[in-house]
């Protein structure tokens, strides 16, 4: 089990950690709140269902990272469209960033918070190393949540592609960017064992 999550009988999934690796987990994931940030505030009346029709922006984030996390939907990297075409796709691009974006925002920091919550409970019962098990439920939202870390962590290293990842291995140890590589490629390693115990 050390270092890869497997499967638990009766569903969800279980990994050994040790007070190194939670602390890693849980400060990139305290990272990836800020970088959300918080949700709508409730409008002034008070009114707790408002947040559910406040309108998100419209604008992508000018962060690579957010850009990365919550990218345009009417995209399509392979084209070459004239001035017409792109504009209609900037323009319906910003209208389902308007309306899809508050929500996958609170998706996504509600993923977050789950891994800290889950983290602060299993650092409190045990020192050492430790081992966290998750429900189906709470497997589902590590996924995720170690998903938008590896996306984060990527888009930060400028990895495209399967050969940006290649280069990755063959940095030398000195190289500034090391430490942010090698927890890219263990969060990978959590992802893919993670995906595993989940599949039927």
């Amino acid at each position: 089990m050390p270092g890869h999550f497997e499967p638990l009988s009766g569903g969800g999934a279980a990994v050994a950690l040790d007070d190194v690796e939670i602390s890693i987990i849980r400060s990139l994931a305290v990272q990836l709140l800020e970088l959300i940030g918080p949700g709508p505030a409730e409008d002034a009346s008070g009114d707790p269902l408002a947040e559910l029709f406040a309108e998100g922006p419209s604008e992508p984030p000018a962060d690579p990272v957010l850009r990365r996390l919550f990218p345009d939907a009417y995209t399509d990297p392979e084209a070459a469209p004239g001035p017409r075409e792109a504009e209609e796709r900037r323009s319906r691009s910003a209208e389902f960033r308007r309306y899809t974006e508050n929500d996958l925002r609170a998706g996504k920091r509600e993923n977050a918070l789950a891994v800290v919550r889950s983290l602060d409970a299993l650092s409190a019962e045990a020192e050492g190393a430790a081992v966290l098990k998750l429900s189906p439920g709470e497997s589902r939202q590590w996924l995720g949540a170690l998903n938008d870390l590896r996306l984060a962590i990527g888009s930060r290293l400028e990895i495209t592609d399967d050969e940006d990842t290649d280069l990755l291995y063959r940095l030398p140890d000195d190289d500034a960017r090391k430490p942010m590589v090698m927890a890219y490629l263990w969060l990978g390693g959590l992802q893919e064992t993670l995906v595993t115990t989940l599949l039927p």
